[in-house]
C-alpha cells in the first residue's frame, strides 16, 4: 500500500539488515519496501538506472548529490516499467530543467508505487555497504514506520539475493521481434533475462533482426527462427541458479553458432564452459568504471550493473568442453573478470553494458565484432 509524498514532509526510515539506519524524508510513493541495498556511481542516467530489468529486487543508493535534475521523459525508459524496489537520493531536484522532460521524478515514482527515501547522507550510506557490502534493506515512511526492532525483523525476514532465481520474473513472456533499419542483413535469437531496450535497437541499426525469445525459450525455440546469432542478455539473480538458460548455451556453443552475451549472459557463458561464478563484495554499478580490452589493449569507460562475477583465471587459457576460453575484459579497479571469449569457435561474452543506456559510447564496438562473427561464418 502506497500513497502520494508530493508537497509535504512525511518522515521515513532506512533500514539495513546490520542495524544500521538512516533518517530521512518520503520521496515518491509512502508505504515499506524491501531489497538488496546497492549503489550506483553514474552522475546522470537515472532514467535508464530505474527501468533497467536487472535491478529488480534492489534498493538503489544513488551517490551523486543531486537527482532528478532532468525530469523524466518517454524516450529514455529501458523497459515499459521501473523495476528498482526502492530509490535513495540526497537532494531531489525541486524543479526540472529540461526541455525532453514531461514530469517529475518524484511524480513518476509515485505513479509507480516506488517507495524511496531523500535527505539521507548517501555518502556514508555508500562507505557503510563498501565496506560491509551490499546487504538487505528496508525503506519505510508514514504509517509504514515502526519501532527499530518491528522494522530490522522485517528486513531481517526477506530473501538473500545470492540464490534468487529472477531472469523469469522480468523477460518477456511472449516472443516478439525488433526489425532491422534499412537492409535486413541478419538475423538473431536474442534470450530475454531481462534486456535493456536500447541492445535490440544496437543491433538493429546494425542491419539485424532481433527475435526477443522468453527466459523460458528453448533450443529448438532458438533455432526456430533460423538465426545467424544468438543473444544473451543482462538481467537479475544469482547466475548459480539459472540452469535453464546454461543449458540452451550450451545447445547453442555445440552447434557453434556465432555468440554473444552480456552482463548475466557473459555469467552464463562462464558457467556454461565450466567455470564457477561468486558474489562480488558490493558489486559495480555506474557508468564510470574502466576495462580493459586485452585484445586490443584499449582502455574503456563502461556502464555497469553486475553484483556477481565468473570465476576464471586471468592469465592463462583455459581448456573447456567447447574448446579454448581466455578472458578478454578486466576491470581495473579490482581486476575482476569483465569479458570471455572462445579461441576455437565464434562466441565471446562481456560482464557489462556496450548498449550505452545511459553511459558512454566506448563500448559499441562490441556490436560490431559480433557482426564481424556472423559475416565470418556466413562467409
Amino acid at each position: 500500500m502506497t500513497t502520494s509524498t508530493r508537497g509535504t514532509r512525511v518522515p521515513a526510515v532506512l533500514v539495513l539488515e546490520d542495524g544500521r539506519s538512516f533518517r530521512g524524508r518520503a520521496y515518491g510513493a509512502v508505504g515499506e519496501t524491501f531489497g538488496e541495498a546497492v549503489f550506483s556511481t553514474g552522475m546522470t542516467g537515472y532514467q535508464e538506472t530505474l527501468t533497467d530489468p536487472s535491478y529488480h529486487r534492489q534498493v538503489v543508493v544513488m551517490t551523486a548529490p543531486h537527482v532528478g535534475n532532468t525530469g523524466v521523459n518517454d524516450e529514455d525508459p529501458e523497459s515499459a516499467r521501473i523495476w528498482v524496489s526502492g530509490y535513495v537520493v540526497r537532494d531531489p531536484a525541486r524543479t526540472p530543467s529540461n526541455w525532453r522532460a514531461t514530469r517529475t521524478l518524484d511524480e513518476e515514482l509515485e505513479r509507480q508505487g516506488v517507495v524511496g527515501i531523500s535527505g539521507v547522507d548517501t555518502r556514508a550510506l555508500t562507505r557503510h555497504l563498501r565496506e560491509r557490502g551490499a546487504m538487505r534493506v528496508g525503506i519505510f515512511s508514514g504509517d509504514a514506520v515502526a519501532s527499530d526492532a518491528d522494522m530490522l525483523a522485517k528486513v531481517k525476514a526477506q530473501p538473500e539475493m545470492k540464490g534468487a532465481d529472477l531472469s523469469a520474473e522480468v523477460a518477456t513472456k511472449e516472443p516478439y521481434v525488433v526489425p532491422a533499419i534499412g537492409e535486413k542483413k541478419y538475423t538473431v535469437a536474442a534470450v530475454d533475462l531481462g534486456i535493456k531496450g536500447m541492445t535490440p535497437q544496437r543491433m538493429a541499426e546494425r542491419g539485424i533482426e532481433v527475435h526477443v525469445l522468453p527466459a523460458t525459450a528453448t533450443a529448438d525455440d532458438v533455432y526456430a527462427v533460423n538465426p545467424d546469432g544468438v543473444f544473451f542478455s543482462n538481467g537479475p539473480g544469482d547466475p548459480a541458479t539459472a540452469d535453464h538458460p546454461v543449458a540452451v548455451m550450451r545447445a547453442v556453443l555445440e552447434r557453434k553458432t556465432p555468440l554473444f552475451g552480456i552482463c548475466f549472459g557473459s555469467q552464463i557463458l562462464g558457467r556454461a564452459l565450466g567455470f564457477g561464478t561468486y558474489k562480488l563484495k558490493y558489486g559495480h554499478r555506474g557508468i564510470n568504471q574502466p576495462v580493459q580490452d586485452r585484445t586490443t589493449g584499449k582502455v574503456e569507460v563502461t556502464a555497469h550493473n553486475h553484483g556477481f562475477a565468473v570465476d576464471a583465471p586471468l592469465d592463462t587459457v583455459s581448456d573447456t568442453p567447447f574448446g579454448r576460453a581466455e578472458v578478454t575484459h578486466v576491470c581495473l579497479n579490482d581486476n575482476v573478470v569483465e569479458g570471455l571469449q572462445l579461441l576455437d569457435q565464434p562466441a565471446f561474452s562481456v560482464q557489462y553494458h556496450p548498449e550505452a543506456a545511459a553511459g558512454p559510447h566506448d563500448a559499441a564496438y562490441l556490436f560490431d565484432r559480433f557482426v564481424a562473427l556472423m559475416e565470418a561464418e556466413r562467409a
